[in-house]
């Protein structure tokens, strides 16, 4: 018999302990080299662990248990044979049927939210897989609210997310409500991190939030004239996240203290942008960096937002890509708020929050006009940004963004270039 320790791998710098979120195969399975066989949280992300060869294995930790890093987590029997596959180990997706299939396969794709509510007589009745069970449980759901797509009715992680995106019909939904029940759950590492961040912030910055509204009507023109050619060409869509990206990355040059942050009795100025993007995904929101980004052009901000969203989604995000961070925008409006106030992401010392359009009346030219109107709110850290900074940052992210050609002129008016202003 040889056997193979498996360790903790670190998941990044500082990081001296993460947690068996779940298991995904059983004590006795066989396992493929480079299989997912556990999910792991740390306090910045949850990240699947490969096996490191083929044969059976043995758990040597609880799900739900604390571990060092380094420490060892189970043991690979290399010798053995490979057997039948056990149950915990049937694949979570049909095999496709033809070329053209797998062809569909290998492309990636983001859970498209269903038109209309998932009906109880598309649910399945069979086992979630170990993955799915997991998510199951975190968004306290239950099989009768998820259509399967697996073998013999068996649920996938996928099928949770995409049912997670359409939404729930009444009739789906049984189950909730109607008794006294209470039962508690252990907080994940991450989540226990994040609140402890939380509390920092309110706690240890001097946080005020100042507000504005953005004419998004040129920004709209602007898409609907050329979103067709913009996905031809670059083959991404034409968002409002990039608008604000570059918007923000122009602005900070102007205001550079907003982009900086306090350590100890000095200020760490940056010459560069890496801005977080917020994105959500099935473990909550996620802030992935998009590094240099007062370097790039708009589809190269687009590519770089689909990129880490598609890791986030799919569980693969990794602690590098959401540290170093200088500056973050946060986008509520997807989910339908109208005005918030956004906390700051430390040791950054400002956040943009963006908000979903409205048709409102405005005053034009002494002239009443119905236009799209977005509320947008600057947190920031007043120990190091003063009122005059945070209310000129913003100012300057809603003219850029209400005349969107001062993008590609450092801010300035195209006629104040020409005349040498």
């Amino acid at each position: 018999m040889s056997l193979l320790e498996m360790k903790v791998p670190s998941p990044g710098e500082s990081i001296s302990e993460v947690e068996i979120a779940a298991w995904l195969v059983a004590d006795g399975d066989y396992v493929e080299k480079d299989q997912a066989i556990a999910e792991v949280d740390s306090d910045k992300a949850t990240l699947e662990l490969p096996a490191e060869e083929s044969g059976i294995i043995t758990l040597k930790a609880a799900e739900g248990e604390t571990v060092k890093v380094g420490q060892v987590v189970c043991l690979i029997d290399t010798s053995a044979a490979a057997k039948e596959k056990s149950p915990s180990q049937i694949t979570e997706e049909k095999a496709p049927e033809n070329k053209e299939a797998a062809a569909i396969q290998e492309k990636p794709q983001l859970p498209t939210p269903n038109p209309d509510p998932i009906k109880a007589s598309n649910y399945a009745s069979g086992t979630p897989s170990p993955a799915a069970a997991k998510m199951l449980k975190e968004n306290n759901l239950n099989i009768n609210q998820v259509k399967a797509s697996g073998k013999d009715g068996r649920i996938t992680k996928q099928d949770v997310i995409a049912a997670l995106s359409g939404g729930f019909s009444a009739e789906a939904a049984q189950g909730w409500g109607g008794t006294r029940d209470q039962h508690r759950e252990k907080m994940s590492m991450l989540r226990r991190k994040i609140a402890e961040r939380l509390v920092a912030v309110k706690n240890e910055t001097a946080m005020l939030t100042t507000f504005n509204e953005v004419d998004m009507k040129p920004i709209m023109d602007i898409r609907s004239k050329y979103k067709e050619a913009f996905a031809k060409q670059h083959e991404v869509n034409l968002g409002f996240m990039s608008f604000f990206t570059k918007a923000v990355t122009e602005a900070l040059k102007l205001y550079p203290a907003v982009n900086a942050q306090i350590d100890g009795n000095e200020m760490v100025m940056h010459d560069y942008a890496d801005i977080g993007i917020a994105v959500s995904s099935p473990k909550g929101l996620m802030v992935p960096v998009v590094r240099n980004a007062e370097q790039m052009s708009l589809a190269e901000i687009e590519r770089e937002i689909k990129r880490l969203a598609v890791k986030a989604r799919d569980g693969k995000i990794t602690p590098e890509d959401m540290t170093g961070g200088t500056f973050t925008i946060t986008n509520g409006g997807v989910f339908g708020s109208m005005l918030s106030t956004p906390i700051i992401n430390p040791p950054q010392s400002a956040i943009l929050g963006m908000h979903n359009v409205v048709e409102r009346p405005v005053a034009i030219n002494g002239q009443v006009q119905i236009r799209p109107i977005m509320f947008v709110a600057l947190s920031y850290d007043h120990r190091i940004i003063d009122g005059k900074e945070s209310v000129g940052f913003l100012v300057k992210v809603k003219e850029m963004l209400e005349n969107p050609e001062r993008m590609l002129f450092g801010s300035k008016d195209p006629m104040q270039i020409l005349l040498g202003l």
